[in-house]
């Protein structure tokens, strides 16, 4: 029989193709579940053992959290990225990741066929096709869900023909969790005026009373929490996580467009990626110079949209990841942050690579690294080309 690699949640979608690429196509089904920091032990021996029941030759869980981390998380910290100035790229992330760790076990098993469950509707289609068409040339793709635009009552409908045993109530809101955060869709991202309602995010306020963390960074990369030092930054991310979420803070709705051209709107909640990138980013501002960050900024608004649109593979992307590690050589300290219901404040930074020595002056009182007579020279000749643009031409009316 030829072999199939099928990209497996679990979920309605996947579950469907698992029994069609069996049954209908006479596949032997090779599924895998790639782990992004979104799912609990738990869940992972829950979506094991549906994979079995449906009669897959063999389920398997690839745990690429710490790749996801070194090949995408970082540079996302390095460049303070947020999409549209929003959202954190959680999901559109993990998805390239997710597609790459698919495409090298196809390859480990020797698939003639690689699968997923997407629909014709959304980004992820695109992002698992290009990361197969460039890694896997050889392989076929097959996504059942889109090519015979399925309904969902369709699928329930197969599934129960099929002796499949599950609940088919569809949930309010779709969630998708991984260690960069958590994407909630539901009736009213489906608007353009509705906010999502506070119990639509999987985590909810419990904790009430402010607390001050303190983060520490070692060359743009966050290592400890309080003084407590983690092994891997995935691990000082994950218990800033646990301190910061039940404070329900990082919601926000992203609006942006999606590959295919038309605008998407979707709620999510990144405690943790939101207090990381803030926090990164003021310890930014005062260790690096004004024109270090300005191209930061450009270069990295550059990254987070080829990101999002599933080109992570562009070698282009590794020239810009060369720069943006390269500043991050003097970006070490520590960022005291509060937290405190539905908000956190970045209170201020220690570093002693800290540009705002006061031994050069104090800025709008002092200053003991240069003259009065220095300032006049440097003024007359900083404004020397817009002084005789305005003497040859004429002055505008509203300057006058």
């Amino acid at each position: 029989m030829k072999k199939v690699v099928l990209a497996f949640s679990g979920g309605l979608d996947t579950s469907y193709c698992a029994i069609y690429l069996a049954q209908e196509l006479g596949l032997e089904v090779y599924s895998a579940i790639v782990d992004t920091g979104g799912f609990s032990e738990e869940e992972l021996k829950e979506i094991e053992r549906r994979a079995y029941a449906m009669g897959v030759k063999q389920h398997t869980h690839l745990n690429e959290t710490q790749h996801f981390y070194n090949s995408c998380i970082r540079y996302l910290v390095f460049g303070n990225i947020l999409k549209n100035n929003t959202y954190p790229l959680s999901v559109s992330a993990e998805r390239v990741t997710q597609a790459i760790a698919i495409a090298n076990h196809a390859k480990s098993v020797g698939a003639d066929f690689v699968a997923h469950g997407s629909t014709g509707a959304g980004n992820d289609q695109v992002r698992f096709d290009m990361i197969f068409q460039a890694l896997i040339p050889e392989v076929e793709i097959i996504t059942p869900i889109r090519d015979k635009k399925l309904s969902r009552e369709e699928e329930i409908t197969y599934l129960k023909e099929h002796g499949v045993e599950m609940d088919f109530q569809k949930a309010q809101y779709s969630i998708n969790k991984g260690i960069w955060g958590t994407s909630v869709g539901g009736k009213e991202t489906l608007t353009s005026h509705l906010p999502l309602p506070d119990e639509a995010y999987p985590t909810q306020l419990s904790k009430h009373e402010p607390e001050r963390v303190t983060l520490h960074f070692e060359k743009g990369e966050l290592v400890s929490v309080n003084d407590q030092k983690f092994g891997t930054p995935v691990q000082a991310i994950q218990h800033l996580q646990e301190l910061a979420a039940p404070f329900a803070i990082g919601r926000d709705i992203h609006v942006g467009d999606t590959i295919i051209g038309i605008k998407g709107r979707v709620g999510f909640e990144a405690a943790a990626p939101m207090v990381i990138i803030k926090a990164h980013h003021t310890l930014e501002k005062h260790v690096l110079t004004k024109w270090q960050l300005y191209w930061k900024d450009q270069l990295s608004a550059w990254y987070g949209n080829w990101l999002h649109e599933g080109q992570l593979l562009d070698p282009t992307m590794r020239n810009i990841e060369a720069f943006l590690e390269s500043t991050q050589q003097n970006v070490t300290g520590k960022v005291f942050v509060l937290l405190a219901p539905y908000r956190f404040q970045v209170e201020g930074i220690e570093s002693k690579h800290d540009l705002m020595s006061d031994k050069f002056g104090s800025y709008g009182e002092m200053n003991r690294a240069w003259t009065s007579d220095d300032v006049k020279g440097f003024a007359k000749i900083f404004g020397n080309q817009t002084k005789l643009y305005n003497s040859v031409n004429s002055t505008p009316e509203w300057a006058e």
